[in-house]
């Protein structure tokens, strides 16, 4: 299912990722303005969104030095079913959330597999190459994407020359990950493809 549909399916894009957002971090309680910082959802939409979760019993509310904060309610008639649900959201590779990724600089390379093709024996789950990357682009879109998906990701970030290197040691953390299900949003590296072609064999 892609998360255009699961957006759909619940009405307000808003609440889809709140309901995704606290599905993939049970037992974890959040204040407000972490919700609004992870999610990326403005902070009336997110308050109003909040206490209908509330009201629904999805989530529970408690109180922490004056601040409200917000857990999963794993008890919730139909957690088991969201969960599955959630567990098969799938953002492929031509999807737009990774638009931003392309502009943190010289992009040459991104890989994505573990969350976001449901394989959770992968170690990360996107490899970037960019040269001349600029961190502050770089932490934008990451916050971005994370706030898609409703979870913190895991990456590796390198330039073209340590990418060279790990290819030219039959580096082993690249073979096992071209080696599982993966996907490529962008591949400018040539070599690559003939070092993959050889994996093949």
């Amino acid at each position: 299912m892609s998360l255009v549909l699961f957006d759909t399916l619940f009405g307000s894009k808003a609440r889809a990722r709140l309901i995704r957002f606290f599905l993939l971090n049970p037992g974890m309680e959040f204040a407000t303005a972490e919700v609004v910082e992870k999610t990326l959802i403005p902070r009336a939409d997110a308050a109003r969104e909040l206490v209908r979760l509330v009201k629904m019993k999805f989530i529970f509310e408690r109180s922490r030095k004056g601040k409200k904060h917000f857990i999963v309610n794993e008890e919730f008639p139909f957690y088991t079913e969201l969960k599955s649900l959630v567990s098969k959201l799938n953002v492929h590779a031509q999807s737009q959330v990774f638009r931003k990724l392309k502009i943190v600089g010289e992009a040459k390379l991104i890989l994505i597999s573990g969350l976001f093709l449901n394989y959770p024996k992968s170690k990360v789950d996107m490899i970037l190459v960019v040269n001349n990357v600029n961190r502050t682009k770089l932490k934008h879109a990451i916050a971005h994407l994370e706030a898609e998906v409703g979870k913190e990701i895991r990456f590796v970030l390198m330039n073209s020359e340590e990418l060279h290197y790990r290819l030219n040691m039959l580096d082993r953390f690249f073979i096992e990950f071209l080696e599982a299900p993966y996907e490529e949003v962008t591949n400018k590296v040539p070599e690559l493809k003939r070092f993959i072609a050889g994996l093949k064999k």
